[in-house]
C-alpha cells in the first residue's frame, strides 16, 4: 500500500502493534515522559518495523542484523528523507535496547546500523521586528473584543505569544503549566506560573525542572488572561491555558491558533511555536552575548546545542554589515 511520505500510518490498514511494542511506547510516554509528538513518530517507525518483519515472517525478537539492514534499506524506497530514516532507526534501536535490558533479546540487531548523514539546517527565527509585529498584533486583538467571537480566547492567545517569545518555552512546557503551584502539579509532572515572583517553573526534557523569568509584557498579558480564565475553564481544570471547552489546550490547537495569528498579523511565513523559542534565544544572544545564560534559560543539557544560535547571530551581524558598511558591497567595473 502506498502513502505520502510523512503521512501517519493507518492502523486499520497496517494492523495494530504487538502488545510488547505497545509496552515500549507506554514506557516512553509514561516513564521517560517523552513528548506526545515524539511518541507518535516512534509509533509510525515501529509500524514500519513490524510490517517489514511480518512480510518476511520474521519474529521481531528473533530478527538478526542482516534483517534490519535490509529493512532499513527499504526506508529510502518509501520516500523518507535522511532525518526520518534516522528517527526510524532510533526508534528501532530503542525498542531492542528496551528488550535487552529485560533480557528478552541477546543482542541489539540495530546497534551497528548507521543513519544517513543529515545536514543541520539553522533554526528558523523571526527578526526582532517580525516578533514584535506578531506580539503587537496579538495585543491589539486582545484589546478589541469585537475582533474575536470569544474575546477570552484573544486574551489567552496574546498571553501565549508573549510567554513563548518572552521566556523561550517549548510547546510541551507551556502547555504543561498549571495556573498555580500545588502538590497535584508536582505529582502530575506539571509546571506553574508564579506571578508575584515573575517566574515560570517548567518541567523540561528529561523531567528536569527549571525556573525562567517572565517579562513585563508577558506578565501583563497573563494577568489579563487569568482575569477571564475562570469564565472558560472547568471547575477542576488546573491548566493555565485551556481550550474553548475548558480543558487543557492541546499542542495541535496551539499550533493552529499561532499560525492563524501570524497570518493575520501580516507575516509572510506562518509561525510555529518553536520558531518563537528560536527567536527568543537568537535575540537574547544578540543583545547579551552570554551563551551560558541562554543555555540555562533554554534548558539545554549541552552548550553545543545552544551554540547553533551563535551562527544565527553571525548571520544577523553579516546582514547588518552588508546593509550598512560602505565597503561591504562590491562595486562594478
Amino acid at each position: 500500500m502506498t502513502r505520502t511520505p510523512g503521512e501517519p500510518l493507518n492502523e486499520a490498514a497496517y494492523g495494530a502493534l504487538a502488545p510488547e511494542v505497545e509496552d515500549y511506547l507506554h514506557h516512553l510516554g509514561v516513564e521517560r515522559r517523552l513528548a506526545a509528538r515524539t511518541v507518535t513518530l516512534y509509533r509510525d517507525a515501529l509500524h514500519r518495523l513490524q510490517g517489514s518483519a511480518g512480510a518476511e515472517g520474521v519474529p521481531l525478537k528473533q530478527a538478526q542484523p542482516h534483517h534490519l539492514r535490509s529493512w532499513a534499506a527499504r526506508l529510502r524506497g518509501t520516500g523518507l528523507g535522511p532525518r526520518s530514516i534516522a528517527l526510524a532507526l532510533a526508534a528501532w534501536r530503542g525498542l531492542y535496547r528496551h528488550w535487552g535490558r529485560r533480557g528478552e533479546v541477546v543482542a541489539n540487531p540495530v546497534e551497528g546500523l548507521r543513519a544517513p548523514k543529515v545536514g543541520k539546517p539553522l533554526p528558523k527565527a523571526l527578526s526582532v521586528e517580525q516578533a514584535v509585529q506578531l506580539a503587537e498584533h496579538a495585543q491589539h486583538q486582545a484589546a478589541m473584543p469585537e475582533a474575536e467571537s470569544d474575546p477570552r480566547l484573544a486574551l489567552r492567545d496574546h498571553a501565549i505569544v508573549e510567554l513563548l517569545y518572552g521566556s523561550g518555552l517549548r510547546v510541551a512546557e507551556i502547555l504543561g503549566l498549571d495556573a498555580r503551584a500545588s502538590g497535584q502539579a508536582e505529582r502530575a509532572g506539571h509546571g506553574w506560573i508564579d506571578l508575584p515572583d515573575a517566574t515560570a517553573h517548567v518541567l523540561g526534557k528529561g523531567s528536569k525542572r527549571r525556573s525562567v523569568p517572565v517579562g513585563g509584557a508577558a506578565l501583563g498579558a497573563l494577568q489579563a488572561w487569568l482575569s477571564v480564565r475562570p469564565l472558560l475553564a472547568r471547575g477542576d481544570e488546573p491548566a493555565l491555558f485551556v481550550s474553548r471547552r475548558g480543558t487543557r489546550l492541546s499542542a495541535s490547537q496551539l499550533r493552529l491558533r499561532l499560525k492563524a495569528q501570524s497570518q493575520a498579523s501580516g507575516l509572510a511565513t506562518p509561525v510555529h511555536p518553536h520558531m518563537l523559542r528560536h527567536s527568543f534565544a537568537s535575540h537574547l544572544l544578540q543583545s547579551s552575548g552570554d551563551l551560558r545564560a541562554v543555555q540555562e534559560l533554554l534548558g539545554h543539557a549541552s552548550i553545543t546545542t545552544t551554540q547553533v544560535y551563535t551562527k544565527l547571530d553571525h548571520q544577523h551581524l553579516a546582514k547588518v554589515y552588508d546593509a550598512a558598511h560602505p565597503r561591504a558591497r562590491r562595486k562594478g567595473p
